[in-house]
């Protein structure tokens, strides 16, 4: 075989490996440890919440079931790590992105677990909004149903098969009265729902139990933690770094509400306070609602 048959033998092989290479880093699935799967959200088709899996001995469990149409391209890529059955499906709270996909998993056999005050807000707040769906094509709900909890657990709750560990947490009320993590401590994986992100779009902060005293509170909490990996609500794979730009984020904009309503500004004066400094921050509307919803909850 001559040089130049080889080279392009060479060439034609090392580009091959680069497409491979390419495919795997743009998967939104990864593998983050052994047995432990994360699935990153896709907001460009409305399944903007971040997923993931623990393999157990004897079964599945899943973190946060997505919308419907997200759960139906989730179910087939657990599938594809796994042929245990699903048994159990955490959600970290009631909303909608990360709950309301339960139904698929349920169909499957699996139960929904989650924080009784988790579990009461499925059945009024979640039962109210899935209602309130007016949405037609793709992002219908009308062809499924809500799944509500029917394990629910009042300060913490474990799996353990002697080799995964996950202690689902709670730490509301703060993005919502609900909210609880998933923390695995041997391999410091935490999955924290929307009590952290690291997209653009910053938090949801208006949820009508929402707590954004305490939500710095658990922000810290988890750090204390020290995870190594944290799979926030929305967004990239993250880690200790993203607790503490949340907590900045939202202690600017609690602080800023507090001084602004100290100083007798108006609630639409404080709403245009900028901060888009935050990396978290940078979509400006979403800061005015947010801002707005930190005012409703401290104005006296």
């Amino acid at each position: 075989m001559n040089q130049t048959i080889k080279r392009m033998l060479l060439a034609g092989l090392f580009a091959g490996l680069l497409v491979v290479f390419a495919q795997t880093q743009s998967s939104p699935v990864k593998q983050v440890a052994p047995g432990v799967w994360v699935r990153l959200g896709d907001r460009t088709r409305n399944q903007p919440a971040n997923a993931g899996w623990v393999i157990f001995k004897d079964y599945v469990l899943v973190v946060d079931a997505n919308f419907p149409w997200g759960a139906k391209e989730i179910l087939p890529e657990i599938r594809k790590t796994s042929n245990k059955p699903i048994r159990f499906v955490f959600n970290t709270h009631y909303h909608g992105d990360h709950a309301f996909g339960g139904n698929i998993f349920t169909d499957e056999g699996a139960q929904i677990v989650c924080s009784s005050d988790c579990a009461a807000e499925s059945k009024t707040k979640g039962q109210a909004d899935w209602d309130r769906d007016r949405a037609t094509g793709d992002y219908s709900l009308k062809a499924y149903k809500l799944a509500h909890p029917t394990i629910s657990f009042g300060n913490s709750m474990a799996f353990d098969d002697g080799e995964h560990r996950v202690e689902l947490i709670l730490m509301g009320p703060g993005h919502s009265k609900g909210d609880a993590v998933a923390w695995l401590p041997k391999e410091k994986i935490l999955f924290t729902g929307d009590l952290c992100v690291n997209w653009g779009t910053g938090n949801n902060a208006a949820d009508a139990d929402a707590d954004h005293d305490n939500w710095l509170r658990a922000l810290d909490r988890m750090a204390a933690l020290a995870p190594s990996i944290v799979v926030v609500g929305h967004g990239t794979l993250g880690g200790l770094s993203d607790l503490r730009a949340q907590h900045t984020y939202m202690a600017d904009m609690i602080d800023t509400v507090r001084r602004g309503i100290a100083a007798g500004k108006s609630e639409d004066e404080i709403a245009q306070t900028d901060l888009t400094r935050h990396k978290i921050g940078s979509d400006k509307a979403r800061n005015v609602s947010s801002l707005k919803a930190v005012y409703k909850k401290l104005k006296p």
